[in-house]
């Protein structure tokens, strides 16, 4: 996938361009430059920190049934590391789930009663990702989003992770990496390709995906795709992503006495 490497960032309008969705359809990810402003990202940044002073203060566990993952800040102070259904605990977060250009995206699920799932499957998820001594989240091991509906005995369903980059991660700084083309792969890959997030090692065919704070970018469910961890240590290392669900089929909310997804039992081995 070398020719990948220098791929093409298109921009975001209220419709996929013809081009935007060959480029899906055949690699499975779109990069968009510039989904919101500078003055955007610090609101939303500040929206998150208000949330994580009060999960810390009150020691909030779990949302909806899904663990809040804390870890250690720069300065040793706690942090929220994985938030989920962030966007019930914001004004500023909840709105900006309406933005009219995530249903720009909906086309590309192929399927019917497509939606931004705000109470359903973990929420807006926000990973804050810093690597420190203490800290509990600077990298992800490969996996795919779609697995876990094969966990639930359900047949897979059309899901794309939409992440929303809140800090520029240029490859020296470890980041997203993807393997294009992998959402055609078989059943039998999508489970046994690799060590579901215990194998964090380069791949030959994965490419870097490198952003700017205010960047989106959207793959399928069924990609493998991994979060590198950063050779930097402390201020430098920090990336911070929120996850947009955009999802389709039956509506299925969760609520505040949901038991925990059997996935998320596993989330302290992320590490």
């Amino acid at each position: 996938m070398a020719s990948l490497q220098n791929y093409p960032r298109f921009t975001l309008g209220h419709a996929l361009t013809t081009e935007q969705r060959e480029f899906f359809q055949r690699y499975g990810f779109l990069h968009f430059r510039a989904f919101i402003s500078p003055d955007k990202v610090q609101e939303i940044l500040r929206a998150t920190e208000t949330i994580q002073q009060q999960w810390v203060a009150s020691g909030v566990e779990k949302v909806n049934g899904v663990p809040i993952k804390y870890g250690k800040d720069v300065d040793g102070a706690r942090i929220v590391q994985r938030f989920a259904f962030a966007s019930q605990h914001s004004p500023v977060l909840h709105d900006f789930l309406r933005e009219p250009r995530f249903r720009a995206l909906f086309p590309l699920l192929e399927a019917a009663n497509e939606r931004v799932g705000e109470d359903e499957k973990d929420g807006l998820v926000i990973n804050h990702y810093v690597n420190m001594p203490g800290s509990e989240f600077s990298q992800m091991g490969w996996h795919t989003d779609s697995l876990r509906d094969v966990f639930y005995g359900k047949r897979i369903g059309p899901m794309l992770n939409v992440g929303v980059h809140l800090d520029g991660t240029p490859a020296t700084n470890g980041g997203l990496r993807i393997l294009p083309g992998t959402h055609h792969q078989s059943l039998r890959e999508m489970i046994f390709r690799k060590k579901y997030f215990k194998d964090n090692t380069a791949d030959a065919e994965e490419i870097a995906v490198e952003t700017e704070a205010g960047d989106l970018t959207v793959h399928d469910g069924r990609m493998w795709h991994r979060v590198a961890q950063s050779p930097l240590v402390g201020e430098v290392s920090r990336r911070r992503v929120m996850y947009v669900p955009v999802i389709a089929g039956k509506y299925t909310p969760k609520k505040a006495d949901s038991p925990t997804p059997f996935y998320l039992r596993f989330l302290h081995l992320v590490k």
